[in-house]
């Protein structure tokens, strides 16, 4: 018989602590319990910014794709934003007429707080699938954050936003711009549901630069594809998928750009990578039940595409994954899932290692091979998995995953209590 998962229960991969993340010019933020969740916790976060501000966004591709995503999809072709709504404790999914009615409460309320147009406003939502929106509270709750506004609120949104997550999720750094020093801040939330397609669960990232609609998509697609795009947890695909990017414009010292692949913006996409895969990672390590943190890379696969086609066979399987779980060096479940992949291997020249260490190679098992260094290695936290698939071609991807555990059945078997 299952028990409840501990609430209060943080994911033993989990940072030590929330990084320390300045504010970033044209960004005030707020959060606060609206009563959505029960007893009076947070899951309310409402962000202000400045007039000028741009926007990207990639989403969920569900065909079952929530109202929330469906308004910001479409509100994206304006390429500029002045404020974001995001609830927790209600996804907003499958509620019929009355899930765009709440978005429309929600944005119409929030735009009159901005004095802006609705369709400037951004929303996201995040919880039980099928369930009717209270957003009368959100629009109860909206004058009070108003006021609250700070520019430092990064943990308290980032707590607001949780579900199943066990730790709020945040990253930080510093880019230059010509010479000019720009922030990106980012705050995510996912802990299940998780196998992205174009995004994944809710991620919203923030820069004081000055860049154009156009050349923010530009940059966030790309790095999106190496970060959110690259992990999985249980292989499904969120119906609230939501990534954004938003840049103030506050920071008006560096010159202008016009497009993405202007060298003068090397760091900044550097930088802007390195906020999105630590906050992909965090995900990760907040998985449900996760145990352990597991790299898979492949290499000489015939193309990119086909590397990560591998990779995801290897991530998501749950034979590979309770193997991890149980601390079984049982590579023969590797070599099922490359084969699974559908993809081009040469069977004769594929080789395996785990934790830097080789476990097959040419189509069969090492010589002598001697298990216990694997063995030790699989005792550890963080588990690398390293597939060269042969063909003689230059094909590379990473994907990041966790194990699978009971914890995962216990969380989702309760998920509604």
């Amino acid at each position: 018989m299952s028990s409840k998962p501990t609430e209060t229960a943080t994911s033993p991969l989990a940072p030590r602590s929330f990084p320390e993340m300045p504010g970033v010019e044209g960004v005030l933020l707020a959060a606060g319990a609206c009563g959505l969740k029960k007893n009076d916790k947070s899951d309310l976060m409402f962000v202000e910014l400045a007039k000028e501000t741009t926007v990207a966004g990639v989403f969920t591709q569900s065909l079952t794709a929530s109202a929330p995503v469906q308004w910001s999809r479409k509100a994206l072709k304006g390429g500029q934003a002045r404020g974001l709504v995001v609830n927790s404790a209600g996804a907003n999914v499958f509620t019929g007429p009355q899930g765009m009615e709440a978005v429309e409460g929600t944005v119409e309320a929030a735009a009159d707080q901005l004095s802006c147009r609705p369709s400037k406003i951004f929303v996201a939502s995040t919880g039980v699938i099928g369930e009717p929106l209270a957003f009368e509270k959100i629009v109860s709750a909206l004058p009070g954050l108003n006021s609250d506004f700070s520019p430092l609120a990064w943990k308290g949104s980032a707590e607001a936003i949780m579900t199943t997550d066990t730790f709020p999720k945040g990253a930080s750094r510093k880019a230059d711009i010509g010479g000019v020093d720009v922030m990106i801040n980012g705050i995510a939330k996912g802990s299940g549901m998780i196998h992205p397609n174009m995004a994944t669960m809710l991620a919203f990232v923030f820069t004081d630069a000055a860049l154009p609609a156009s050349v923010l998509q530009t940059l966030l697609a790309e790095s999106v594809e190496t970060s959110f795009n690259a992990i999985t947890i249980d292989s499904d695909t969120s119906t609230s998928d939501t990534v954004l990017l938003f840049a103030t414009g506050s920071c008006q010292n560096h010159r202008p750009f016009t497009n993405a692949e202007d060298a003068g913006l090397d760091d900044f996409k550097d930088k802007l990578s390195q906020v999105m895969t630590d906050l992909a990672h965090q995900v990760v390590r907040d998985g449900e039940g996760a145990s352990k943190f597991i790299t898979v890379s492949i290499g000489g696969a015939e193309t990119d595409a086909a590397a990560k086609a591998i990779a995801f066979s290897i991530a998501n399987s749950p034979l590979v994954k309770t193997a991890i779980a149980g601390e079984d060096a049982n590579w023969g479940r590797i070599v099922m899932a490359v084969g699974k992949a559908g993809e081009k291997v040469d069977v004769d020249h594929l080789a395996i290692t785990i934790g830097g260490i080789p476990v097959a190679q040419k189509g069969g098992a090492i010589p002598g091979f001697d298990e216990t260094p694997v063995a030790e290695h699989m005792k550890g936290q963080d588990i690398t998995i390293a597939v060269e698939v042969g063909t003689g071609d230059n094909g590379k991807a990473t994907v990041w995953t966790c194990d699978l555990t009971h914890g995962y059945i216990d969380i989702n078997a309760d998920y509604r209590s």
